[in-house]
């Protein structure tokens, strides 16, 4: 069905480089092969309920600049927004989509009435899923809209928020595993703290650890298949986030004991608002094998904020896409346009242009990350610069043979004297620009 919202009727189609249709893909061809996957395996793109549709264009100093037919708390206006959501969707040709449990259905006066609301608006989900074909990549509940989230969900010092944000995230995991969903995330927006005066860190990681572990108990329970994953989130909205990083998410898992039931979701934004690249926290997640999905997003280098522009930024996303490459691609992650157009984007087809081109740039990306893998001039410097923990004493060493009294025997008398090499990082810096 058409609604009537979009100009455009027909599906967006893959018209090549060098096309004068401003609405027609250039670099996203979903059927081509790129390194023994079609691009629509190797990418699948997912369109974000939240900021699509759900998101009006407020910021700090103004509110909303978007002016939406369904925006407003009723069941009609949710089934309203579906029926645009899927019209766009099947513009896109977009395989996968994702939701909170407040983007699709309004909050009742209890959590009763809110969670019955999401699952009426999930029914009317599944029957055009099963209609369209279209899946979902991920649901998840929104812990941090309502005020009653301002001191955090599973941190809360209330325990009766504590259960409050358990029995939501229950009823979104529930319908998550009942859409067919490929993943549950774990978004937690203000599980972190603004001051330590009134703060018990040490209560509150136990908590949070606790959180997760009734979270993948209740996915043994169901039998959900899906991944469970947990998306970094550095410094805002609080001060302090407990899932700052990468690094920091798979600290807690590890002291929980959780580290082979949850994978990471890795945002661009958040990554440079935590101080990396997005390729590092990629790279990092792919080291620590817990690479699990993306929100594919960039932020503005000059601001400190979580601006979630759309991805057009070409050679960043190559360096992206090979960190994914390498790392063997998705399993059942992909890539999720959490990703907002600009305020003064107003008109409806303003969603279409944002997706395609930065769906463009994802390929082009792609295409170039696929050739820089092949050539293996990268992966054959990193090989040479390590070979020596491929000799004798490299493997004892890491294999636990040696101690220090035996790596001071092996130095001994010898006139051993190592010498630096060249980390050549200018010249590899060049054989990255040769592919674009």
């Amino acid at each position: 069905m058409t609604t009537g919202f979009f100009t455009r009727t027909e599906p967006i189609r893959y018209e090549g480089p060098n096309t004068g249709e401003p609405l027609a893909f250039r670099w996203y061809d979903p059927e081509r092969i790129v390194a023994g996957r079609t691009m629509r395996e190797h990418l699948r793109f997912a369109v974000c309920y939240w900021h699509s549709f759900t998101w009006p264009g407020g910021d700090p100093f103004g509110g909303a600049t978007f002016d939406r037919p369904w925006f407003s708390d009723s069941l009609d206006a949710a089934r309203a927004k579906a029926d645009v959501a899927f019209e766009m969707f099947r513009l896109l040709d977009a395989p996968f989509f994702t939701f909170h449990d407040r983007d699709i259905a309004p909050e009742g006066a209890t959590l009763a009435d809110s969670n019955r609301n999401v699952r009426e608006i999930a029914d009317l989900l599944g029957r055009k899923m099963e209609e369209s074909g279209i899946r979902l990549l991920w649901g998840t509940a929104n812990l941090f809209s309502n005020r009653r989230f301002m001191a955090g969900a599973s941190t809360n010092p209330d325990p009766e928020l504590f259960a409050y944000a358990a029995a939501q995230v229950k009823n979104a995991m529930d319908v998550t595993h009942e859409l067919g969903g490929q993943n549950y995330v774990l978004w937690g927006g203000r599980e972190g703290y603004e001051t330590l005066l009134n703060t018990d860190l040490a209560r509150e990681i136990e908590q949070y650890g606790r959180f997760l572990t009734l979270v993948a108990e209740h996915k043994a329970k169901i039998g959900f298949e899906g991944q469970l994953l947990i998306e970094p989130k550095p410094q805002e909205p609080t001060k302090h986030q407990y899932d700052y990083d990468v690094s920091t998410i798979y600290g807690t898992l590890k002291r929980f004991g959780l580290e082979n039931e949850y994978r990471v979701n890795i945002e661009q934004n958040h990554a440079i608002l935590a101080g990396h690249s997005f390729e590092h926290e990629i790279a990092m997640a792919a080291a620590l094998g817990i690479f699990g999905s993306i929100d594919i997003n960039r932020g503005d280098y000059q601001s400190g904020w979580d601006t979630d522009q759309f991805a057009m930024n070409v050679p960043e996303l190559t360096l992206a896409m090979y960190e994914i490459l390498k790392a063997g691609g998705f399993e059942q992650g992909g890539l999720n346009f959490d990703a907002k157009i600009r305020r003064q984007s107003i008109d409806p087809d303003d969603l279409l242009h944002a997706h395609v081109t930065s769906m463009d740039a994802i390929a082009r990306a792609l295409l170039a990350a696929a050739e820089l893998l092949e050539d293996g001039t990268l992966s054959r410097a990193v090989e040479e610069r390590y070979a020596g923990w491929n000799g004798d004493i490299g493997r004892d060493i890491l294999g636990g043979r040696m101690s220090l009294d035996d790596l001071a025997r092996h130095v001994g008398d010898k006139a051993l004297d190592p010498q630096p090499r060249s980390g050549r990082q200018e010249y590899l810096e060049g054989v990255v620009n040769r592919f674009f």
